[in-house]
């Protein structure tokens, strides 16, 4: 699937960029079928959405596969097809496996039909159903604007009256970059630039109203990878004390059994499987202890705000002349505890 493809080659080129790409080819995705990676929700009431791959003629946003692929022609994109015309009923696709901080969204959609409605538009900061931003464009309203929901209720609209035609691709740009939001159609400011400070990040997903039936084409998000607390509290130790040789944190991923490496300070690591140490020290007492030329190793337990495992740590200490376990045991606790201090949940931990 070409979308993975070139997501998880951006993390690794773009690295020293600090930035990342991640681009829906709907191309590589079979017709009449939901996208992979994709959730369905629906605000307000109604039906959920029908999201859909079909057929259309639209030029492709992204680079074509080789020199001689064509430019135009049919091709796959993404529609909402359903047609339920509930007044109150925003019909959203959620891209489920990322959340965005810092981005810059680059899309193109056509209104093809609707009776009671003809809108699209991109959700985005998505915490649940009742609180995110949308911008979206109406053909019936002949309007562009942006929109904030909180708690369920939304806010007056900020933007402009304009003609937006029914049955024509329109390039949809939004940018957000910490309490700055930005959006461009067809390469022209479309709204005031906007500063807003209820959600820092969120998901992002494909947005409707009521019976509008919407066609979104290829689509590339460029942000900012967010740290997890994890890898946060692993940079803060190497600053804090130099003397440490080597920090990893270990925590399940998907269950008790699949125990993980989720901070490093080489980002390769993370993911790869914990040793068996580390799994041990998690299911029961104790910690493990080792000793190596000229260095010490602990793998300690990491607790939350209720004193329960979640994690664990292990250490790489430079080791003194005259070192011994309890000497190691006290250099290597408060790097733990000040760690311990900023952990709520294993949750919060891997977010």
């Amino acid at each position: 699937m070409l979308r993975r493809i070139i997501f998880f080659f951006a993390l690794l080129t773009c690295h020293a960029l600090d930035g990342a790409e991640l681009a829906f080819d709907f191309r590589q995705e079979k017709v009449g079928e939901t996208p992979r990676g994709f959730t369905s929700m629906v605000a307000g009431s109604g039906l959920p959405g029908e999201w859909k791959i079909v057929e259309d003629e639209v030029p492709s946003l992204l680079a074509p596969l080789s020199p001689n692929a064509p430019r135009g022609g049919k091709r796959g994109v993404l529609a909402q097809l359903s047609k339920d015309t509930t007044d109150e009923r925003f019909p959203m696709l959620v891209y489920a496996d990322e959340t965005f901080g810092d981005f810059t969204l680059t899309t193109r959609f056509k209104l093809v039909s609707g009776t009671a409605e003809q809108m699209a538009g991109i959700a985005f900061r998505i915490q649940d159903e009742k609180n995110y931003y949308y911008i979206r464009a109406s053909g019936l309203g002949n309007s562009f604007y942006f929109f904030k929901i909180v708690n369920g209720v939304r806010s007056e609209p900020i933007g402009n009256k304009m003609e937006i035609k029914k049955g024509v691709w329109h390039d949809l740009t939004i940018e957000c970059k910490g309490t700055s939001i930005r959006a461009l159609l067809n390469g022209r400011p479309a709204i005031p630039q906007l500063d807003d400070k209820s959600f820092n990040s969120g998901k992002i997903g494909f947005w409707t109203k009521s019976d509008s039936v919407s066609h979104f084409g290829d689509t590339v998000i460029n942000y900012k990878p967010r740290e997890t607390l994890a890898q946060v509290l692993v940079k803060d130790a190497y600053k804090k004390y130099p003397r440490l040789e080597q920090l990893k944190i270990y925590a399940p991923m998907n269950g008790v059994e699949d125990i993980r490496i989720v901070a490093s300070l080489d980002a390769k690591e993370v993911g790869q499987p914990a040793p068996a140490e580390a799994s041990e020290v998690l299911a029961k007492r104790g910690y493990y202890y080792g000793k190596g030329s000229g260095e010490v190793v602990l793998t300690l337990p990491l607790h939350d705000n209720n004193g329960d495992k979640v994690a664990a740590v292990r250490l790489v200490l430079k080791s003194f002349l005259g070192q011994t376990e309890n000497n190691a045991l006290a250099r290597a606790m408060p790097v733990v505890k000040g760690m311990e201090m900023r952990i709520q949940t294993l949750k919060d931990l891997l977010q």
